[in-house]
C-alpha cells in the first residue's frame, strides 16, 4: 500500500515538468520550422543549388556575325585590286586573266581543287557547300572558283563582293563529272577576311589572329 502511494506522488510531481518540457520541445520546433530553408534553396551560398545564378553558357565564345558580303573598304580600287591578286596568290589561287576584268574591277581565279580522295572529299566538301540537295553520291574531289568584284564608292572607298562556285566531282561508269553545289558562304568570308588583313593589316573586327 505505501508502495502504491509512493508511485501515485512520483507519477503526479513528474507530470508538470514532462509537460512543460514537451511545450519547450514543441516551442522550438515551430522555431526551427519557422526558420527551415525551402527545399533546393541554399541562402547565401550561391555556388550550388537554386541560389546559383543563371550562368549557362559562361566561358563560351561568342558566335561571331558573318561579314557584310559586299563589304566597304576604305582604300581606292587599285589599291584593292593588287591586295587581290595577292591574297589569290598567297592562298594557291591563279587569277584567269581571260575571265577576268581589272578595268571593271573584276577578278576571277581559275578552279581551284582543295580536296580529293574519296575517303576524305565529302566531310570537307560539306564545309564549303550543301551537299545535302544533291542526288549524287561518291564524291572524289572538291574545287572552287572565286569572283571579286570591286565597286568603287567614292575616290577613297569602294564596296568589295565576293563570290564562290562550288563543285564537287563524281567518278562513275562514264566518267568525272562535276557538279555545281550551293555555297554556304565559308569560302567568301575566308577570303574576304584575309582582304580586309592585308589591306588594314588587322583582322576584321571580332576576329582574332
Amino acid at each position: 500500500m505505501k508502495f502504491a502511494v509512493a508511485l501515485l506522488i512520483v507519477i503526479l510531481t513528474s507530470a508538470p515538468a514532462w509537460s512543460q518540457g514537451k511545450g519547450v520541445d514543441k516551442q522550438s520546433e515551430r522555431v526551427r520550422d519557422n526558420g527551415s530553408r525551402q527545399a533546393g534553396d541554399n541562402g547565401t551560398k550561391t555556388d550550388v543549388g537554386t541560389g546559383r545564378g543563371m550562368d549557362f553558357g559562361r566561358g563560351r565564345t561568342p558566335t561571331v556575325p558573318p561579314l557584310p558580303n559586299p563589304y566597304r573598304l576604305a582604300a581606292r580600287r587599285d589599291v584593292i585590286l593588287k591586295a587581290v591578286a595577292d591574297v589569290m596568290r598567297d592562298r594557291n589561287l591563279i587569277v584567269d586573266e581571260a575571265a577576268s576584268k581589272p578595268a571593271d574591277g573584276i577578278i576571277v581565279s581559275q578552279p581551284y581543287t582543295f580536296i580529293k580522295g574519296a575517303v576524305v572529299t565529302q566531310a570537307e566538301l560539306g564545309r564549303y557547300a550543301d551537299i545535302s540537295t544533291s542526288i549524287a553520291r561518291g564524291w572524289t574531289r572538291g574545287r572552287y572558283t572565286i569572283t571579286v568584284e570591286v565597286q568603287p564608292i567614292d575616290g577613297n572607298s569602294a564596296n568589295v563582293a565576293i563570290n564562290a562556285k562550288i563543285e564537287g566531282r563524281t567518278d562513275g561508269a562514264t566518267g568525272a563529272e562535276w557538279t555545281t553545289l550551293n555555297t554556304v558562304g565559308l569560302v567568301e568570308e575566308e577570303f574576304l577576311s584575309a582582304l580586309i588583313e592585308n589591306i588594314t593589316g588587322a583582322p576584321p573586327p571580332g576576329r582574332s589572329e
